[in-house]
């Protein structure tokens, strides 16, 4: 701990306030809990405290406001942002309005520690020019602590020049992240140029990106600006780096190095005025190790690294991601469709190899062929594959999928449907897997099988032959 310091904690949560309280005093501070507004203002003007800890919603205002006012009136004191809306919008309106650190809850009490510890050593260290971000389209949607640790890079990040490195699997939103940067920077009124590495013929690609003069290859009927040329003032995003040809590696150095280039057979220098944001969903480590990739490269864009999680590993997050999909669906004039709690768990259950892309397609697939505005887990379950790769015990309800199955019978028989036999139809549907699953249960003994179904071992017998299920090696 760097030193004893007086910290002021609003929260209207009495638990959070006991147990930071009790958290904070454990290692040395002094700390005054307050619940509203109110009290925290009557406490800042009998003392003021060397660190605060503050909650967003609060019964007789927000949280935000307060730290913006605080910055403004007593910018010496860092503030510690906790929250439940764990939004991109909320990590960086915290950042912007001059908080010192914002952490989601649930948080780490080892993580506040280290925070209020660091906060300690750099106090008096100012708040950057806001940014209204309440009132900009954010591209980025989760609530996980996976992505809450992204949230808090990109508001850390937005308001200067550094260069970013995205990792991730494809589909993850590396563009996404790399135009919020963007987006919410100083750079934001400017052109923001993404290029693919992997789409562009080794031998163009340097033309590409710096430019060319007329005559400087076959084919180079006049001089054309690059990316770079045409995004000064703003951000150029380098996808998938690591597909780039190592002789244009070489290149891309000595511009980073010097913030200078040339056009291909130029000779006038041209000031590199562009934010670099750069992606890769392959291993550089590896790829550097294996001299495919310069380390010095390596280096100048690994400043700051922002590692997206695959879909997998922010599994609360896909139904939110889900229905944010369908309504941006109904939104440029497909049906509008909803999953119903089964499709919820079976979506959460699939491991999504595609990612957010694959999970934004299959939506926009089921708002155009599904016929019903509820969506089940069967439906969705073929449009995923074959149901028992997909769907984890338990994931599928028998309501549902008997609801499920009547729908289809109505859209496919109409007129079966009112023949006398759908009652039957239906029972021996439900019977049969019964049944068939009971005796690979015990063996294919038709005596256990029927004591576990609570029914007459003749009774099954019947059964069996009724449904037509032949059992091979069937136990008596």
């Amino acid at each position: 701990m760097s030193r004893v310091a007086n910290i002021l904690v609003l929260d209207d949560d009495k638990a959070i306030r006991t147990v930071v309280a009790h958290a904070l005093r454990r290692t040395g501070h002094h700390v005054t809990t307050t619940a509203t507004l109110a009290e925290f203002n009557r406490e800042l003007r009998a003392a003021v405290p060397d660190v605060v800890v503050s909650d967003v919603v609060l019964p007789d205002g927000n949280g935000l406001d307060m730290v913006a006012g605080l910055a403004e009136a007593y910018p010496q004191i860092p503030v510690i942002v906790l929250s439940a809306q764990n939004t991109l919008t909320t990590a960086v309106r915290a950042t912007e309005v001059g908080a010192y650190e914002y952490l989601p809850k649930p948080f780490d009490l080892d993580d506040l520690t280290r925070a209020i510890d660091a906060a300690l050593q750099r106090k008096g260290e100012g708040a950057s020019d806001p940014v209204d971000a309440e009132d900009r389209a954010l591209p980025l949607i989760g609530r996980s602590p996976a992505m809450q640790d992204v949230y808090r890079v990109i508001a850390r990040v937005i308001s200067n020049d550094l260069t970013v490195l995205i990792s991730g699997e494809s589909g993850t939103g590396k563009e996404l992240v790399a135009r919020a940067i963007h987006d919410l920077g100083p750079r934001r009124d400017a052109a923001f140029l993404a290029i693919n590495m992997a789409a562009i013929p080794r031998e163009l690609i340097e033309a590409e990106l710096f430019g060319h003069e007329r005559g400087a290859f076959t084919g180079a009927q006049a001089r054309t600006a690059g990316r770079f040329e045409q995004a000064a003032g703003g951000t150029l995003f380098l996808d998938e780096i690591g597909d780039m040809p190592i002789e244009a590696q070489t290149r891309l150095l000595r511009v980073l190095q010097s913030g200078e280039f040339t056009t291909v057979g130029g000779a006038r220098t041209i000031k590199a005025d562009v934010r670099i944001v750069a992606a890769t969903n392959r291993n550089l480590d590896s790829l550097v190790q294996s001299g495919q990739f310069r380390e010095d490269l390596f280096y100048r864009l690994n400043v700051v690294p922002i590692a997206l999680p695959a879909l997998r590993e922010r599994r609360q997050d896909i139904a939110l991601l889900a229905r944010h999909f369908l309504d941006r669906a109904a939104e440029h004039g497909l049906p509008r469709k909803r999953l119903d709690e089964a499709a919820i768990r079976t979506i959460e259950a699939h491991d999504w190899p595609g990612n957010v892309r694959q999970l934004e397609n299959i939506m926009r697939r089921l708002a155009v062929l599904s016929r019903d505005e509820v969506i089940g887990a069967p439906e969705l379950a073929v449009i995923l594959g074959t149901p028992a790769d997909v769907i984890a015990p338990g994931d599928i309800s028998l309501d549902s999928a008997v609801r499920a199955r009547i729908d289809r019978l109505a859209r496919d028989d109409p007129r079966g449907m009112d023949d006398g036999t759908l009652y039957e139809r239906i029972i021996a549907e439900v019977e049969r897997p019964l049944i068939e699953a009971m005796l690979a249960r015990h063996g294919g003994n038709q005596l256990r099988a029927a004591r576990a179904m609570g029914i007459n071992r003749n009774t099954l017998r019947k059964r069996l032959d009724t449904l037509g299920i032949e059992i091979d090696g069937a136990v008596e």
